[in-house]
């Protein structure tokens, strides 16, 4: 295990990172506001509350691990400088008694605290904290238990440290596991508190299972395709959260960038694009689904669907038995099964050093509005040296455009590029009327800015709401762009120029 500093989940056997410790070299990042003395003497109080093991200041050299060791020190996709969105320390509660003891202890000292359940909200921040110095409240790495499975519910009572991955092995191991299913994500290591506290979803709703896939051969086929899919959606002849991804996007899993048929570096422009989807034998689109229950009510579904999908000139139709072993449906077929898969790691092998940053805006099911995006997003990426990696998840009234950006990390002008890009794709956003419904921390500000209708109302409650609930700030301060009254208006806020996050760094660093 790489030190304490790691994620809830230990250090992965499979992990290059598993026996790497850091030293301690590094100087810790106080809390805003607070005298080193003042500091050690609040840690000491936070020992007596949750015993002195369960406390770690977090004074070690940075390393960024991977997604089977996440350190718990910083951003370990970081688009800021590394030790930007650092914190103090990380403390690790027992249990809910624990917890409000931290919570008191925080009130009493003035210091922030940011709660996390695994940390693994990779492309979103991680479990860095939004405030430098902030303590890391680790609610999973103790609090990792399944409490109750109801059968006769299909429901669950979990602890925040609960994995996907963890919970269907208990399901496994209870002899539940053929008759409830958990709704995965893509990758089966974070917690299942976690991603549903951050609006993110899984594939599945339950029961039997019917996975397929359809390939379009032109990426132009996009408006007719998405068009062709909103009655399916709004019927509900689809059974799950399909999605729908760009060629390029699923040549990702097959290889990495450098072992394209073309061999080249830069960015893969269309006609690059569709010689690569040429050789993998799929689509400039692809789009997977499932179907849920017995023949009798799977194949007139399927039938139906084909049948609407064929507007699309050239399109085709597979099914498991279909495609090869190394398809991804397969992959695709188990994670709406609610089986976990780590497939989708294969992604970070595209470049090397691989971070990625995700831009997420909402687009109605509707050709014309998915071109629109595409189209915007595919030219601001370009013009800063980015390879579009789209997805469209389809829900039944909207789609989320989840955008891939695949950056070196040790690549100080690549990660400058990313962070400007999206920031520029967040404004082309704002002017046509799209919001995003998920950020990284460093772009909350941003994006919640651009929530401002009727002279930001929005906000004007959300900050209401905090100074009412919190008003000493300690809880997690400028998460999803909502400061408390002690930090608003103090130079937290991060709207575009601003390269370091702490106000007083970066007066320091002008003089």
């Amino acid at each position: 295990m790489f030190d304490s500093l790691v994620s809830t989940a230990d250090a992965h056997p499979e992990s290059p990172f598993r026996l790497i410790k850091p030293q301690n070299n590094r100087p810790v990042v106080l809390p805003p506001n607070t005298t080193e003395p003042a500091f050690q003497a609040a840690l000491e109080d936070l020992r007596g509350e949750i015993g002195a093991e369960w406390v770690k200041v977090n004074d070690i050299d940075l390393v960024d691990g991977d997604y089977h060791a996440v350190p718990l020190s910083h951003d370990s996709y970081h688009i800021l400088e590394q030790d930007d969105l650092v914190p103090s320390a990380v403390c690790w509660p027992e249990n809910t008694e624990g917890v409000s003891r931290v919570v008191k202890w925080a009130n009493k000292h003035s210091v922030p605290i940011w709660p996390i359940s695994i940390g693994r909200n990779l492309g979103y921040g991680g479990s860095a904290p939004r405030v430098r110095g902030s303590v890391i409240v680790d609610l999973g790495r103790r609090m990792n238990r399944v409490l109750d499975v109801s059968e006769k519910n299909a429901t669950c009572l979990i602890e925040p440290g609960v994995q996907y991955l963890s919970l269907y092995e208990h399901l496994q191991k209870t002899g539940l596991g053929d008759r409830l299913w958990i709704d995965v994500p893509d990758l089966p290591g974070g917690s299942v508190m976690g991603n549903a506290l951050d609006r993110g979803v899984g594939y599945t709703p339950h029961g039997g299972i019917r996975p397929f896939m359809a390939t379009f051969p032109k990426e132009e086929d996009l408006a007719t395709a998405v068009d062709a899919l909103r009655p399916l959606m709004l019927q509900k002849v689809i059974g799950n959260v399909p999605c729908l991804r760009l060629g390029l996007q699923d040549a990702t899993m097959y290889h990495k960038k450098t072992e394209f048929p073309l061999r080249e570096r830069g960015l893969v422009d269309r006609k690059k694009s569709q010689k690569i989807i040429d050789n993998l034998g799929t689509g400039a689109w692809v789009f997977y689904a499932a179907l849920y229950g017995p023949d009798e009510i799977t194949q007139p579904k399927f039938d139906l669907i084909k049948k609407s999908l064929s507007v699309v000139p050239g399109a085709k139709f597979y099914e498991r038995k279909d495609v090869s072993p190394e398809s991804y449906l397969h992959d695709y077929a188990k994670f709406t099964a609610g089986i976990p898969t780590w497939r989708e790691l294969d992604r970070m092998e595209y470049i090397p050093n691989a971070s990625h940053l995700f831009f997420a805006p909402i687009s109605a099911i509707d050709g014309e509005d998915a071109v629109r995006q595409a189209k915007m997003c595919r030219e601001r990426m370009e013009e800063y040296g980015f390879d579009y990696l789209g997805t469209f998840f389809i829900g039944h009234r909207e789609m989320h455009h989840v955008i891939s950006f695949m950056y070196d990390k040790t690549d100080l002008d690549m990660k400058r590029r990313a962070l400007a890009c999206i920031r520029a794709l967040i404004d082309d956003a704002a002017m046509i009327g799209v919001g995003e419904y998920r950020t990284h921390l460093a772009l909350q500000d941003q994006v919640a800015g651009t929530y401002n209708w009727n002279d930001n109302a929005v906000m004007r409650l959300n900050e209401k709401l905090k100074d009412a609930m919190d008003p000493n700030g300690i809880l997690q301060p400028g998460r999803s762009g909502i400061w408390p009254k002690v930090y608003r208006g103090q130079g937290w806020e991060l709207r575009g120029e601003e390269k370091v996050s702490d106000p007083k760094k970066r007066e320091m660093d002008v003089l």
